[in-house]
C-alpha cells in the first residue's frame, strides 16, 4: 500500500469515498488538489478524523500549464503515490449543442485534462517503479449514444487512452486501474432519474478498493454492466439511436 494517496478533485464523492478505503488500508497521508483549496476544511476533517495526515494544494484541471508544477511538487515531496484522478463535468448535452465552445469545454475537462494529467503522472512515477493511478471512465464511453455524445465521446476517448497506457506502463512498477461504473447517484446527477444498474459513490469505492487489492486492470461498477455493455455493442444502429441514455 501507498503511505500518500492524491486525490485530483478533492471535492469528488467518489475521489473521498476511495481516499477514505485506502487510509483504512494503511495510507498515512493524503494529498487534496482542487481548486479553491483554502475550503477543503470539511473534506480535510473528514479524512483527518480517520488519522490521515491531510495536504491541501491549489489545482485547476482546465489549467494544462499548471499540470506539470503541481504534480512533479506532490511527488517530490511525497514520492510514489496512489493518484486518484477524480475530476470531470457531465455537462449539459442540449446546451453543447448549440453552444461549441460548452461542448468544447466538457471535452476540454473529461478528456484532455485527463490525458495531460496521466502523461505526466505516469513520467513522474515511472522513474520510482512505483505507483497507481485510478482512472473513472464510464459505461457512457462504451458505445456512444445520442442522448449525451459529448460527454460519452470524452469518455470514450479517455477509456482508449487509459487502456493504451496501462499496457504502456505494463512492467514498470506503475500500476493503472480504469474504472468503468454505469449512472452513479450524486451531486453530478442531482435532478435526473437513475438509470438500470444505478450505484452510489460509496458503492463505486468498495469496487475500486477490492479491485486495487486484487491487482485488477479493469473494474465495472456493477459488474453486470460488462454484459449490458457487451449486449450494447451489438444493437442495431436504428434501435440504439433511440436510446433514451
Amino acid at each position: 500500500m501507498m503511505n500518500t494517496v492524491l486525490v485530483l478533485g478533492g471535492r469528488s464523492e467518489i475521489g473521498l469515498e476511495v481516499a477514505e478505503r485506502l487510509v483504512r488500508a494503511g495510507a498515512r497521508t493524503v494529498v487534496l488538489a482542487a481548486r479553491r483549496s483554502a475550503d477543503l476544511a470539511a473534506q480535510t476533517a473528514r479524512l483527518s478524523a480517520l488519522g490521515a495526515a491531510v495536504e491541501t494544494v491549489e489545482f485547476d484541471a482546465d489549467d494544462l500549464a499548471s499540470h506539470e508544477g503541481v504534480l512533479s511538487s506532490v511527488v517530490a515531496r511525497h514520492g510514489a503515490l496512489d493518484a486518484v484522478v477524480a475530476f470531470g463535468v457531465l455537462g449539459d448535452q442540449a446546451r453543447a449543442e448549440r453552444d461549441v465552445a460548452h461542448a468544447l469545454a466538457v471535452v476540454h475537462t473529461d478528456y484532455v485534462a485527463q490525458v495531460s494529467v496521466l502523461s505526466h503522472l505516469a513520467n513522474l512515477l515511472r522513474p520510482l517503479r512505483s505507483g497507481r493511478l485510478v482512472v473513472f471512465s464510464s459505461i457512457a464511453g462504451a458505445r456512444v449514444r445520442r442522448a449525451n455524445y459529448v460527454y460519452g465521446s470524452a469518455k470514450a476517448g479517455l477509456d482508449g487512452f487509459a487502456s493504451g497506457l496501462a499496457d504502456a506502463l505494463h512492467g514498470s512498477g506503475v500500476h493503472l486501474l480504469l474504472v468503468r461504473p454505469g449512472f452513479v447517484v450524486g451531486r453530478m446527477t442531482t435532478g435526473m432519474s437513475p438509470a438500470p444498474l444505478a450505484s452510489t459513490p460509496a458503492q463505486v469505492a468498495d469496487a475500486v478498493a477490492a479491485a486495487l487489492a486484487a491487482g485488477r486492470g479493469t473494474v465495472w461498477v456493477p459488474g453486470t454492466l460488462r454484459a449490458l455493455a457487451a449486449a450494447m455493442a451489438v444493437t442495431p444502429r436504428p434501435v440504439w439511436r433511440r436510446a433514451p441514455r
